[in-house]
């Protein structure tokens, strides 16, 4: 019993299977029912069979319930039909026991699904901020998510590369390098320039190194070149490293990828010209209107460099996931349509676009402008209130719903601040088994006999959905149900250590199977944090 949860629903379809060849169209569900009274598990599967065996549900739930009692044997305590025809489950502390030794036993693959494509491989490009000041709050957001997917989809048996997009090139480059440029020679940035105090100080650094403030291009380089080894001080400290970093700059120059993306474009017949301008048929693929490519003037447009850019990705990987800004959500049409002019499948590229995510102190939202240079940084966010706490209030929620992250609940060590909540458990866990399992104690755990209660029942339930939050989580790229789970996960426990002593628990191997609960609820929340990105400390 691997899997006790997915063994469970695979007893539950071959009963079903027994009564109606082929079985249900759709798979049975396997839910918790909202009352214990009511059982630890219920299905669906008799009204699932019921249109093709023209029987009453209520009737097909009675014979699926003897075919699951031979199936499941000592088990399954018992069977009850329920409302219109769900199957209600009475499992056995037998069952609750294996399932513990099952997991126990799974070592380092503790909630690891089967490989969906054990071969595939997944580019995720995520941050990619322009590298024109450090990294911000929302930056963080956008690596706390990207370097989460990443973990879970390598730990689902993916192999995985992390990029990340350097915009190096083109007007805010420039725009950058002026700013720049202007406080070497003690003047105000240009009006549509860069204001930090980041600017002045790059500015300094530059002059140091006995840069001209006249050579622009030398600017246009070590500027962006510092903001880089900024960035990437940055994000280690959230502990995310990046395999490669690709500088928008390669893609351009005679026979490199933007002009050979733009020659096979014109090749495959989408391309036109018009009023000067450079034209690509994306409407011919969906998009809303045609976009330029080159502008009259003849400066290829980010599509063009973008369309390069995936197109090289595409011969990295298998398929590719975008990390993107809120206001991004109307470029995935076009740059798809790239894509399949090219000759490529479009469903290799996905997008998750990020909502905002808001600073809040006291009540206030602070803003974010790099060009004006107000702004949270990444760095200031972490000195505050620790890379854990950022990490997990940055994937606390769906990707694709704004966040308000509450710095006073941050840095608060209370159950009220979920991080700190999940982390005391793993902590409390530690201190038990410091106390119960001196050296010569290790074989001491062992399966009891006793009755279970039913906090424990609840937590070993809490436990065996590991595996399948870890499958959705990936699937779904969906980090934040880890947090969920987590915190469940917690719950259950600091309930279980409410209502059941562990060490020095009175009855035959009751505190050596509370130990090795304990254990596996440790190992169980520790393998949640990590794939987050989150410590799992011992002492608190």
């Amino acid at each position: 019993m691997n899997d006790p949860l997915a063994e469970l629903r695979a007893a539950v379809v071959s009963s079903s299977d027994s009564l109606h060849e082929g079985g249900t169209r759709s798979a049975p569900s396997l839910e918790n029912p909202p009352d214990p009274d009511l059982g630890d598990y219920s299905t669906n599967a008799a009204m699932l069979l019921a249109p093709a065996l023209g029987e009453s549900p209520r009737d097909i739930a009675d014979r699926l319930a003897e075919h699951l009692g031979a199936a499941l044997g000592d088990a399954l305590e018992r069977a009850e039909v329920a409302g219109p025809g769900f199957l209600n489950l009475f499992l056995s502390d037998s069952w609750y026991r294996d399932a513990v030794a099952a997991l126990a036993a799974t070592g380092d693959d503790l909630g690891r699904p089967p490989s969906a494509d054990p071969n595939g491989s997944v580019l995720v490009e995520f941050v990619s901020a322009n590298p024109t000041g450090p990294l911000t709050a929302a930056g963080g957001r956008h690596a706390a998510y990207g370097d989460s997917v990443a973990k879970i989809l390598e730990f689902c048996g993916y192999r995985v590369q992390r990029e990340y997009y350097l915009n190096d090139a083109g007007g805010q480059i420039e725009r950058f390098a002026a700013s720049i440029a202007a406080r070497m020679d003690g003047e105000e940035p240009p009006e549509d320039g860069y204001r930090g105090e980041y600017v002045a100080e790059i500015a300094a650094r530059l002059r140091e190194e006995g840069v001209d403030p006249g050579d622009r291009d030398a600017i246009a380089r070590l500027g962006p070149a510092l903001m880089r080894e900024d960035a990437e001080a940055s994000l280690r400290r959230l502990s995310v490293e990046f395999d490669n970093w690709f500088s928008e700059r390669s893609l351009r120059g005679d026979g490199a990828p933007m002009e050979r993306a733009l020659a096979d474009l014109r090749a495959s017949g989408h391309v036109y010209e018009t009023e000067g301008a450079v034209w690509l048929r994306t409407s011919v693929f969906g998009d809303d209107t045609d976009r330029v490519l080159v502008r009259s003037e003849g400066e290829p447009t980010y599509l063009l460099a973008d369309i390069a850019y995936h197109r090289d990705k595409l011969e990295r990987a298998d398929a590719l996931i975008d990390v993107l800004g809120a206001d991004h959500h109307g470029y995935i049409g076009r740059l798809r349509a790239g894509i399949e002019a090219l000759g490529f499948d479009p469903v290799r590229l996905e997008f998750a676009i990020m909502q905002f995510v808001h600073v809040v102190e006291g009540g206030e939202r602070s803003q974010m402008s790099k060009r004006k240079g107000e702004f949270v940084t990444l760095d200031e966010l972490i000195d505050d209130i620790g890379a854990d706490a950022t990490r997990f209030f940055m994937v606390q929620r769906s990707h694709d719903t704004a966040i308000d992250l509450d710095l006073e609940l941050a840095r608060s060590r209370s159950n009220e601040n979920p991080v700190y909540y999940v982390q005391y458990a793993h902590a409390r866990i530690a201190s038990i088994l410091r106390r119960a399992l001196e050296p010569d104690q290790g074989e001491r755990i062992t399966r009891g006999q006793a009755p279970l209660e039913p906090a424990e029942r609840a937590l070993i339930r809490r436990l065996c959905e590991l595996q399948g939050e870890v499958a959705e989580a990936g699937s779904r790229r969906a980090p934040h149900r880890l947090c969920a789970y987590a915190t469940a996960v917690a719950a259950d426990f600091h309930a279980f250590y409410r209502d059941c002593q562990v060490v020095g628990a009175e009855g035959e191997g009751v505190e050596p199977f509370r130990l090795e609960l304990c254990v596996v609820t440790g190992r169980t929340i520790a393998r949640t944090l990590g794939l987050l990105g989150i410590s799992a400390p011992e002492r608190m």
